[in-house]
This record gives C-alpha cells, sequence and structure tokens, in this order.
C-alpha cells in the first residue's frame, strides 16, 4: 500500500499593510490613550498637599478662590499678580486655573480646616464654591474597555479555530456552523490510485463497483439497481482503510468531501449538527459526490444504556443529524457517504442498518501473496540489492498491517543509510523486522554472568519445547541480546491458521513455559523472567476455557462478548460459582501442560544444555545451527502425546 499524499496547492500570499489583520489591536491602544486623557485629566494642574497649600499659598495670601469637586477634590485658584513669579514661575502669567489641586476627604471638613488656620492668622477669608461634576467619557470608557478586551479575546480565539474548522480563509464568525471538509475535485486531485491499494484485492472489487456505478450509472439503473448509500469500511488500525477512501478520491472523478469525524464534535452547542447540514448540503450541490467520515466512531457511538456514561447531547444530536441526513425524508440523491472505523461494534444500530450504510466492507490483515503484494509496493522507491527475497519477507511478517509493512520498509532503508551502502541488503530488511519486532539491541545493556546463564536456559528451554513439539511454529534463530524490554528472544516463522485445534493450543502452552521450566530443571528454582510467557499463558488458557469451550468439564459454553456491551458493564456474564469453575479449569490446564513441557524437557536435556552453552558464547544461533543440535524436526508420529490422564 503506497503512501502518496497529494500536495496541497498554496494560495498566493497577497500583500498587505501592516494594519491588515491587527486593525483591532491599534484601535484598542488608541481607546485606551483616550480614556487615560479623560480619567486623569491634563497633566498641567499640579498635585500639592495640606502642609504646602497651609504653609506658602495660605501664609502668603496667594490664594484667590478655592472650588470643591464632587466632596473629594479641591481645585487651587492662585492670584494672578503672582503668577510668573517666585515660587509659582514654572506656571505662566495670565494662565487660567485651576493652578493647583489637593484629594481631600470630606469638603465640610476642608473648610472647617480652611477656617481655623485663617482665623488663627488673622487672614483674609477665601471664597469656596462646591461643584458636582460627572465625567461621561470616564465612565461610558470605562465600561467600554473591559467589553472591547473580552471581544478582541473572542476574536482572536475564533481567527485561531477558524483557520482550522472553516478552510483557513479567512475569519468569519459565522464559519462555526460550517464543515471543514478537505474536497478533491478538478482543481485538488488525490494522486492514490487503486494501482498503490495493495493485499486488498476482495474490498477493492466492492469499492470499484460504486466507483463504476459514479461514472456509468446507466449500466445499474437501466436494471432497476440503485446504488448503496452508504459504504463502511472495517478492520483493524494499518489495514488500509483510509488509504482506500483516497484511491476512490482519485479514481471516481467527482468531488470527494474527506473530513474526520472528530471535527463535527466542538464545545459550542449545535455546531456538531450543524456541520453535518453543511457538509451535505455542499454534497448535493455538487452530485454526484461522495463523502468521506474518517473515524466515525468519534460520532456514531451506540446510544444504549451501555454506553450512555460516555455519550454526551452534543454528539447525540449530531448523530441524530446524520441519521437523518443519510435516510430521511429529504431526498439525498447522487451523494455515497463512506466511512471507516476500527470500532465497527460501538456503532449505532441505526447508523448500520440498510438504507444508511447498505455495505460493510471488511478489511482484515493481509496474508502471506499480500503481504507480498504489499512489500512490492512499498519498494518501488528503494534501491534494492539483488539478495531480496520478498517471499522470506511475507514469510517472517504473520500478523503485520500495511502501515506495518510500510515501517519495515523504511526502517531498513535507514538501516542500509546508516551503514553508508549503497543498496539495501535481506540483512537490513531482517534487522528492521527483528527491531520492529523486539525492540532495539542493546548490546551495551550489563548483565552478570548468573543472570545471562539464566537467560541463555531460558531462551534454550523454549527452543527446545517448541523443536519436538508438532503443532508450534517453526523455529528461525535465539538469541540472549538484549531487546527493548526484553532479555532474550526466540524468532519463529509462523503458520497462518484460520481456526486452532485443542492440540494446537495445547502445544503452544508448553512451548510458552518452556522457558520457566527450563529453569526448574537446571537451577531448581525459578525467576522473574518468565512474567511475560506466564502472562500469554493465562489470558491464551482463559481463551480456551470461557471463549472457546475446550474444556470438557465447562462444556460447550462461550462467554465471549461480540458486542462489547459486558465490557461496559460492572457485572460479569456468568455467576461466581462459575468463576471458580473457570479458575479452576485454568489452573489444571496450566499445570498439565508445564508437567507436559518438563517431561520434554527431560527427555532432551543433552540438547538444552549444548544449545545453552552455544549461546552463552556466540549471543545469537541460526537455524542451522539449532538443526546441527537438535537434528530435523522429527516425524509427526514421534511427538510426544498429551498424557491421556488429563482430564482436559
Amino acid at each position: 500500500m503506497g503512501n502518496n499524499d497529494p500536495e496541497t496547492p498554496q494560495k498566493p500570499k497577497i500583500p498587505g499593510t501592516p494594519l491588515q489583520g491587527w486593525w483591532w489591536v491599534y484601535i484598542l491602544v488608541g481607546i485606551l490613550l483616550i480614556s487615560q486623557w479623560f480619567m486623569w485629566g491634563s497633566k498641567s494642574t499640579q498635585e500639592t498637599t495640606w502642609l504646602d497649600f497651609q504653609n506658602t499659598m495660605l501664609a502668603r495670601q496667594d490664594v484667590e478662590s478655592i472650588v470643591i469637586v464632587n466632596q473629594d477634590k479641591a481645585e487651587i485658584y492662585i492670584k494672578p499678580d503672582r503668577l510668573g513669579q517666585g515660587i509659582y514661575q514654572e506656571i505662566p502669567s495670565g494662565k487660567a486655573g485651576p493652578h493647583y489641586y489637593m484629594n481631600i476627604g470630606s469638603g465640610e471638613h476642608f473648610e472647617d480646616k480652611l477656617e481655623e488656620f485663617t482665623t488663627a492668622k488673622d487672614l483674609d477669608p477665601i471664597p469656596i464654591k462646591y461643584e458636582k461634576r460627572s465625567n461621561w467619557w470616564g465612565e461610558i470608557i470605562s465600561w467600554i474597555i473591559p467589553l472591547l478586551i473580552i471581544v478582541a479575546i473572542w476574536i482572536y480565539i475564533l481567527r485561531r479555530v477558524g483557520r482550522g474548522n472553516a478552510g483557513g480563509s479567512g475569519f468569519n464568525p459565522f464559519d462555526f456552523g460550517k464543515s471543514g471538509a478537505q474536497v478533491f475535485d478538478d482543481t485538488n486531485i488525490s494522486k492514490v490510485t487503486f494501482e498503490d491499494v495493495a493485499g486488498l484485492e476482495e474490498a477493492k472489487v466492492e469499492v470499484m463497483e460504486v466507483v463504476d456505478f459514479l461514472k456509468n450509472p446507466g449500466t445499474y439503473t437501466s436494471l432497476g439497481a440503485k446504488i448503496p448509500k452508504g459504504v463502511i469500511l472495517v478492520g483493524p488500525p494499518g489495514a488500509g482503510k483510509t488509504l482506500m477512501a483516497r484511491a476512490v478520491a482519485g479514481e471516481a472523478k467527482v468531488p470527494f468531501f474527506s473530513i474526520s469525524g472528530s471535527e463535527f464534535v466542538e464545545m459550542f452547542v449545535g455546531v456538531g449538527a450543524s456541520r453535518v447540514r453543511d457538509l451535505f448540503r455542499k454534497a448535493k450541490e455538487k452530485a454526484p459526490s461522495i463523502i468521506f467520515i474518517d473515524e466515525i466512531d468519534a460520532i456514531g457511538r451506540s446510544r444504549s444504556k451501555a454506553f450512555s456514561m460516555q455519550s454526551n447531547d452534543e454528539r447525540e444530536s449530531t448523530l441524530n443529524q446524520l441519521l437523518t441526513e443519510m435516510d430521511g425524508f429529504g431526498t439525498n440523491a447522487g451523494v455515497i457517504v463512506m466511512a471507516a472505523t476500527n470500532r465497527a461494534d460501538m456503532l449505532d444500530r441505526a447508523l448500520l442498518r440498510p438504507g444508511r450504510f447498505d455495505r460493510h466492507i471488511y478489511l482484515e490483515l493481509p496474508n502471506l501473496e499480500e503481504r507480498k503484494a504489499i512489500f512490492k509496493v512499498h519498494m518501488r522507491p528503494l534501491k534494492l540489492a539483488n539478495s531480496i527475497d520478498i517471499h522470506t519477507l511475507g514469510g517472517q511478517t504473520p500478523g503485520f498491517s500495511g502501515a506495518d509493512i510500510a515501517n519495515i520498509c523504511n526502517e531498513a532503508a535507514l538501516i542500509a543509510a546508516r551503514r553508508k551502502k549503497s543498496a539495501i541488503e535481506m540483512e537490513d530488511f531482517t534487522e528492521a523486522i527483528d527491531r520492529i519486532i523486539a525492540g532495539l539491541e542493546k548490546k551495551t545493556k550489563i548483565i552478570s554472568d548468573s543472570e545471562k546463564r539464566i537467560v541463555a536456559y531460558h531462551e534454550s528451554g523454549h527452543a527446545t519445547v517448541s523443536w519436538f513439539l508438532q503443532h508450534t511454529d517453526t523455529l528461525m534463530k535465539v538469541s540472549i541480546v538484549p531487546r527493548g524490554k526484553s532479555l532474550g528472544a526466540a524468532w519463529y516463522l509462523p503458520q497462518e491458521h484460520q481456526i486452532l485445534t485443542r492440540k494446537q493450543f495445547l502445544d503452544r502452552l508448553c512451548a510458552a513455559l518452556g522457558g520457566r521450566a527450563a529453569e526448574d530443571i537446571i537451577f531448581d528454582e525459578v525467576s522473574s523472567g518468565a512474567l511475560d510467557d506466564l502472562e500469554k499463558v493465562t489470558k491464551q488458557a482463559y481463551t480456551m476455557v470461557a471463549f472457546y469451550g475446550l474444556d470438557s468439564e465447562m462444556g460447550n459454553i462461550s462467554y465471549y462478548d461480540s458486542t462489547g456491551e459486558y465490557e461496559q458493564s460492572l457485572q460479569k456474564p456468568y455467576s461466581e460459582a462459575t468463576a471458580q469453575l473457570i479458575d479452576k479449569a485454568v489452573r489444571q490446564l496450566i499445570e498439565s501442560s508445564y508437567q507436559r513441557t518438563k517431561e520434554v524437557l527431560h527427555a532432551h536435556r543433552e540438547e538444552l544444555e549444548e544449545l545453552a552453552q552455544l549461546l552463552l558464547k556466540k549471543e545469537v544461533v541460526g537455524k542451522e545451527e539449532l538443526e546441527t543440535i537438535f537434528g530435523p524436526r522429527p516425524d509427526p508420529t514421534l511427538y510426544p502425546k498429551v498424557p491421556k490422564n488429563e482430564k482436559n
């Protein structure tokens, strides 16, 4: 599967003035300066204190009159013949007052003090006038400034949000209800085609039928056929759902609207439903067209009781609007809705019914042949050596998705470049696979000799048991070089099975317990190094007993929940007595497998010892050396049998 993202055309930048885009900032600064002027007045009137006023102005009889404003401020007028000389030389002669001002606590108290001082000094009385003034501009601006600050903050937020949600074409507060879907049409063409999609042949056939209907509708309508209204792609992460949709955008030759499900959900009530309406309105205007909603589970979660605690009114209203647009009273001719999710079990049933998403396309992880095809697609831009074996690479990557394979190809190229190679060789791909599966080698990690010996026997135990059991995978390599969180690892060439029998399950349990059993036999004690093995064994045993009905005592009962409702419930689907039976059956299953594993190791202890010593010497042992130690894998009739006295 390719990874050719279309290049988004960039709009030419139009030169503008410095004020463009920031006009509201300049207006706000101007209002602040004006408010300063009106609120604080001119700086030409000087402030004074009572002591200076009393000892200089009053004592020298320089005060002509006093005006008390609003009972808290006294404006002082100096006699005209005193200005421009002495202590008033800084005040121009002939300047109209007030010349000084003074903040007072109370007009009556100020007048009493003034009268008391003039009487004591035998001075002429000074006329006092009371005025009540209102600074209308100051009061208005004091209300406007906070409001303008709030508006400015909202404008800034709306501009930032509007760039992503409304297509980034400038700010408009009404764009909140508009969808920000990316449109692929004649001017913006997706470069991905069905040739770039490998390993999904069955899914491509169904999707190509939708594309063919849009190109040649007469072939279907002449027979009375109707194209599905909706197509939903379901599959694990990395399976190629979004890539398939991009290929449809490149092949359909009709307007293609692409949007993520999370873009419908906002903190504002009603925005999601409004965007759904706007998206379908645009699609109808350009019909025939396709709408693609990626990760639809963000808005399409079930409205049942099990999921009620996780939902909210905004998401539910968005889902209701989507249901109405897809199949309501309104016509929706010429618009096909595609969606993708890896959590189909969480979607609402009303969304998946015929008439909305008529066609469900399941994308599974690729098999061997499909992985080989995917490798070929991702190897196109790489410079490869002649030693590359695609069949081997496909066999070494079971369970890998297309995204995983793309990562392997890129990692192999990085490894080859790091080693200054002129072409990517097979060993680079092998190391890339090892690194992705087990992690990066940590050769500098220091472990003691005793711990290294335990790891060597642990990995030898896995290798020995898996070699001499019939239904285990083919062993390829054993290593005690630390990788990631593990101190050692064994690599297998897994066989791909659609179903597993009980015997296959039991052999896999024994292979996983081989490391713990080897420690028990050799050192007569066990370590914490088998944590990951025990976790896998426990989960697999519970799966056998509770899901697949492979336990004779439990019988043909399965408590597997394909709907996911039990995961949201606080209660188990079985009683406490049944839970005890399950626990008992699991313990018996693991214990019998452990005893069988120890029997295999006792029978082949010489090979176990030889492999462990070789690992301590070389750290990595390949398949050829394993065959030298163990010999060819034995005939199936010679494999150790499951003990007859085993109840399970």
